[in-house]
């Protein structure tokens, strides 16, 4: 891959994005290159967790507006630039969709379509360096990859609606006042801190991890009796499960379970 860098290990998948002179920014090339990583890992049986970071000192500054394919750019006609922005939002899709927990690990600033690139992971651990920005009003364009759903549900509306119109830069501690942020780390132990995530979700059940997941993700949409019937049917479901029953020998042994996904 051209825009990203590709490592695995034990189940844990560490994706960074490489574009360090521009602080990571986002061209058209890394779009694709990002749903197709998103694909590949949806589809490995042994892919457990994605963890997503920038190289160099930051996570990512959003697109790269000087790319004609980035899909910022509106000179190629209404058309062109909304097929562009289809390929972003289907980027996000994907990412969100993704049937395994995902990690972002944010060094540095993490601005408009990279503050949602982040936002959209499942878990956030950020250096204390972090700083995250919808700059998206600074730059004469709305929110996107998803920010308008994602937000509020993060940190309400009245909230979210602030972060977007004002395009404020909000610290790491700030943003772990407000919620949108797990973990604050020094600089320094943010790599081995959220590697440590991932080896524990690694090695937890993938199966169930994945249908919770997914039950969480679509909590905001169902009513609670819905979402009681999707979990009793789920639930029933993990009873026939290796990885169940592993998990049930293992606690009358006294031991840890090893899952094998089945």
């Amino acid at each position: 891959m051209e825009t990203l860098l590709v490592d695995r290990s034990d189940g844990i998948v560490t994706v960074t994005l490489n574009r360090p002179e521009k602080k990571n920014a986002v061209n058209g090339r890394m779009w694709r290159e990002l749903i197709d990583v998103f694909d590949d890992v949806a589809e490995s049986s042994s892919d457990r967790v994605l963890v997503l970071t920038g190289a160099g000192d930051g996570f990512c500054s959003g697109a790269d507006l000087t790319d004609p394919d980035a899909g910022r750019n509106l000179r190629g006609g209404t058309g062109g630039a909304l097929a562009q922005m289809r390929v972003v939002g289907r980027c996000a899709l994907r990412l969100h969709e993704l049937p395994k927990p995902t990690i972002a690990a944010v060094n540095g600033v993490a601005a408009g379509a990279g503050c949602n690139l982040a936002l959209g992971c499942d878990l956030i651990v950020a250096s204390e360096d972090a700083r995250f920005t919808e700059i998206f009003a600074k730059r004469g364009l709305s929110v996107d990859f998803g920010g308008s759903w994602v937000l509020p549900r993060l940190i309400g509306l009245h909230k979210a609606k602030e972060l977007v119109f004002l395009a404020d830069i909000v610290s790491a501690a700030e943003a772990a006042e407000l919620g949108l942020v797990n973990r604050v780390v020094p600089a320094a132990e943010l790599h081995d801190v959220a590697m440590g995530l991932a080896r524990r979700i690694a090695a937890l059940p993938p199966m169930q991890l994945s249908i919770s997941k997914k039950l969480l993700n679509q909590s905001f949409s169902v009513s609670m009796a819905d979402a009681l019937e999707f979990e009793d049917v789920a639930q029933s479901l993990m009873w026939g499960s290796a990885d169940t029953a592993e998990a049930m020998l293992a606690f009358a042994q006294k031991r840890e379970p090893r899952f094998t996904g089945e």
